[in-house]
């Protein structure tokens, strides 16, 4: 069993993605940790994976490949989770091309649909309430970053909405909502696609 959640930053894919975990007993394959993973491995993925990293460049398709590829061949897991993973076209071409090698399927990409501005004073509105709480707020917890995000997203990853539904692979979810009533319609896309 191996999904695709997309969707813009913020709107819930890594804590859905963790009730997938639990749940249905999926990988979550998260592009930022298997990053940091292999630097810290010292590994010659690793390694690599650590020069980039500190000369601030972009990891490169062919690295982030490398990483997902080296998890689908050598854990035991029933299915994963890509999270993060693919952004582009290129990418979706190549992890396409990875399951096919790796005798695996791509059995649902689940879209996580939301309003941008409601988005945007949602996340403003939490990390000010975190402030006010004296508790920690991530950096990048505000309006100006938050829209550049979603800029980025809509120029680099949305075209995989498109992408996906010419391939009949594509559903869609109302992330706007109750994260137990999102949850739960998320499971039971899961469930149709292992049917």
């Amino acid at each position: 069993m191996n999904i695709i959640l997309l969707g813009p930053p913020g709107a819930g894919k890594g804590t859905q993605a963790e009730r997938l975990v639990e749940n249905h007993g999926l990988v979550q394959l998260s592009t930022g940790d298997m990053l940091r993973q292999a630097k810290a491995s010292g590994t010659e993925m690793g390694k690599r994976v650590a020069e980039v990293m500190e000369r601030g460049e972009l990891v490169t398709d062919e690295i982030v490949v490398g990483l997902i590829e080296e998890k689908l061949t050598t854990s035991d897991a029933k299915g994963f989770i890509f999270d993060g993973f693919p952004r582009t076209l290129a990418q979706a071409d190549a992890l396409g091309a990875l399951l096919e090698k790796t005798g695996q399927r791509l059995d649902a990409v689940i879209e996580l649909k939301v309003d941008d501005k409601i988005l945007v004073d949602r996340i403003v509105g939490r990390a000010e309430q975190a402030r006010a709480a004296g508790q920690p707020v991530r950096a990048d917890d505000n309006a100006e970053t938050l829209n550049q995000r979603l800029e980025a997203y809509h120029a680099q990853t949305a075209p995989l909405i498109d992408y996906y539904a010419q391939k009949g692979a594509l559903n869609s979810v109302d992330a706007m909502g109750d994260i137990d009533t999102i949850a739960g319609e998320l499971s039971a896309i899961v469930k149709t696609a292992t049917a």
